[in-house]
C-alpha cells in the first residue's frame, strides 16, 4: 500500500531544509527573496547605503546631498532537477525517500548556487596573492585582511574561500587553531580555523579564472576620466580608454582580469584617505584591442571617483600612464579564492508561479531561499515525475568589501 505521508508538501519541506544544509559560500552572503512571483530574465533593485562627508565648524550651510542608488539584480538563472520514481518507491518512509531522492538533488541544486557565487569574482577588483602559488602562510592569509582593513571595511563576520591546495596547505600551516563552533552541516565539514580576522574554510566551488592574452605596452588614452556616483554607482563600473595593447588583437583582456594604473591609489571608503597602494581595477567584460595603436575601451570597476562620500582613488589617471595587469601572464589559469564580509556578494531568489493544470504542486520559502516542487503521475508507466525548481540572480553589490588571493 502507498504511504500516504509522502505528499508534495512534505517532500519540499525536507528540501527547504535538504538545500539550506548544502550551502557553503550561500550560507555566508546576504541572502535575499524578492517575494513577487518572477520570471527569468527579471531585475530585481536592490538599494545600496548612503554615505555623507562632514564639514567644520557651527554654521549649518548647504545641506548634504543624498546620493541614493539602487543596484540592479538580474535574476537570469533557472536551474532544475528531475526524476521519475515507481509506486514502489513511494512506499518509502519520508525520511528514506529524502535520503534517496530529495538530499542529493538538493546537493545538485545548491552546486549551482555556490559555482554562480563563486563566478562573482569577476566583480571583486581586490587582488593580492602571486599567480601561480597557493597561499599557504599567515601572511598570505593576513594580505586580504589588510586590504579589507586599510579600505575601511567593517569588522565582524569575514570568511575566507580557499581550493583545495590552499585549503591543505593552509590547514597544516594553521593545525594548532581550533575551528569555532558552526551549526551548518556544509560549513562544519568544510571550516579548516579562525585567523587573521577571518572563519577559514576549503570549497570546491571555486572558479578558475583565465588571464587574457595581455600583451603590449598598455596606457590610459586621455585623462580626466573620472565619474560621479550618481550616474556610475548604481553599477559600481564605468568605461575606460587605453591603448598601446597588442594590436588587433581578440581577448586581449578577459573579464576578471586585474590592472593597476600609475599614480593611482586607493582610498579609505571612510576616510577618504591614500591607502598608500595602488587602486586594483577589475575588468568586467572580455575586450578585444583595435589596430594601430591598441586601442581598448575597458568596462572596469570602481568607478573613478575623486572626491565625495563616495570616492575611491586619490586622483584621476593622467594620459599615458602605465597600465600593469596583475592577475598573471598572458593565457595563464590560476584558481580564485575569495574572502568577504557578508555584505559584498547578494544572493536573490524568487518563488516561482504555481502550475495549475494536470500536476500537484509546492513551493516553500525560508531563510531567504525559495524551492518549488511539481509532481505528476503518468498512469502508463505507473512513475510518478517530481521537478524541483529555484530561481536566483547572484551580485557582488558592494564588490569593495570582497577581496580575491589567487592560487
Amino acid at each position: 500500500m502507498s504511504n500516504t505521508l509522502i505528499t508534495t508538501n512534505k517532500i519540499t519541506k525536507f528540501a527547504v531544509k535538504e538545500f539550506l544544509n548544502s550551502l557553503q559560500l550561500a550560507a555566508k552572503v546576504d541572502r535575499q527573496l524578492d517575494s513577487q512571483f518572477q520570471k527569468i530574465g527579471a531585475t530585481v533593485n536592490v538599494r545600496k547605503p548612503v554615505m555623507f562627508t562632514s564639514t567644520d565648524g557651527a554654521t549649518l550651510g548647504a545641506p548634504s546631498d543624498i546620493e541614493e542608488v539602487s543596484g540592479s539584480v538580474t535574476l537570469d538563472k533557472r536551474k532544475k532537477v528531475h526524476f521519475a520514481v515507481t509506486s514502489q518507491d513511494l512506499t518509502l518512509s519520508i525520511e528514506d525517500f529524502n535520503e534517496r531522492y530529495i538530499k542529493p538533488a538538493m546537493i545538485e541544486l545548491a552546486q549551482q548556487v555556490e559555482i554562480a557565487i563563486a563566478e562573482s569574482y569577476k566583480q571583486i577588483s581586490n587582488f593580492v596573492g602571486t599567480p601561480g602559488t597557493a597561499p599557504s602562510t599567515f601572511l598570505e592569509v593576513g594580505e586580504a585582511a589588510k586590504v579589507l582593513s586599510k579600505l575601511g571595511v567593517p569588522s565582524g563576520g569575514w570568511c575566507a574561500f580557499y581550493d583545495e591546495d590552499a585549503s591543505l596547505a593552509l590547514a597544516n600551516g594553521l593545525k594548532s587553531v581550533f575551528p569555532t563552533s558552526i551549526s551548518t552541516k556544509a560549513i562544519e565539514e568544510a571550516a579548516i580555523g579562525r585567523y587573521s580576522k577571518f572563519m577559514l574554510y576549503e570549497n570546491q566551488s571555486l572558479s578558475i579564472h583565465t588571464v587574457g592574452v595581455a600583451t603590449g605596452t598598455p596606457l590610459i588614452n586621455g585623462s580626466d576620466q573620472n565619474v560621479d556616483y550618481k550616474t556610475n554607482g548604481g553599477e559600481w563600473e564605468q568605461n575606460l580608454s587605453t591603448d598601446g595593447w597588442t594590436a588587433d588583437t581578440a581577448g586581449i583582456l578577459k573579464a576578471g582580469d586585474v590592472f593597476t594604473i600609475a599614480g593611482v591609489n586607493s582610498v579609505n571608503r571612510r576616510t577618504r584617505i591614500s591607502t598608500g597602494s595602488l587602486q586594483t581595477f577589475v575588468v568586467k567584460e572580455d575586450v578585444d584591442s583595435g589596430s594601430a595603436t591598441g586601442p581598448a575601451t575597458l568596462k572596469i570597476s570602481p568607478p573613478i571617483i575623486t572626491d565625495g562620500p563616495y570616492q575611491t582613488v586619490t586622483a584621476a589617471p593622467l594620459d599615458n600612464a602605465a597600465i600593469t595587469v596583475k592577475t598573471g601572464a598572458g593565457g595563464s589559469e590560476h584558481k580564485q579564492n575569495i574572502a568577504f564580509h557578508p555584505d559584498a556578494i547578494t544572493l536573490v531568489m524568487a518563488p516561482l508561479d504555481m502550475p495549475t493544470q494536470g500536476a500537484q504542486a509546492s513551493r516553500e520559502s525560508f531563510g531567504n531561499i525559495s524551492i518549488r516542487t511539481v509532481s505528476q503521475y503518468a498512469i502508463g508507466t505507473d512513475t510518478t515525475t517530481y521537478r524541483f525548481d529555484i530561481l536566483f540572480g547572484v551580485k557582488s553589490q558592494l564588490p569593495d568589501f570582497a577581496v580575491r588571493t589567487t592560487s
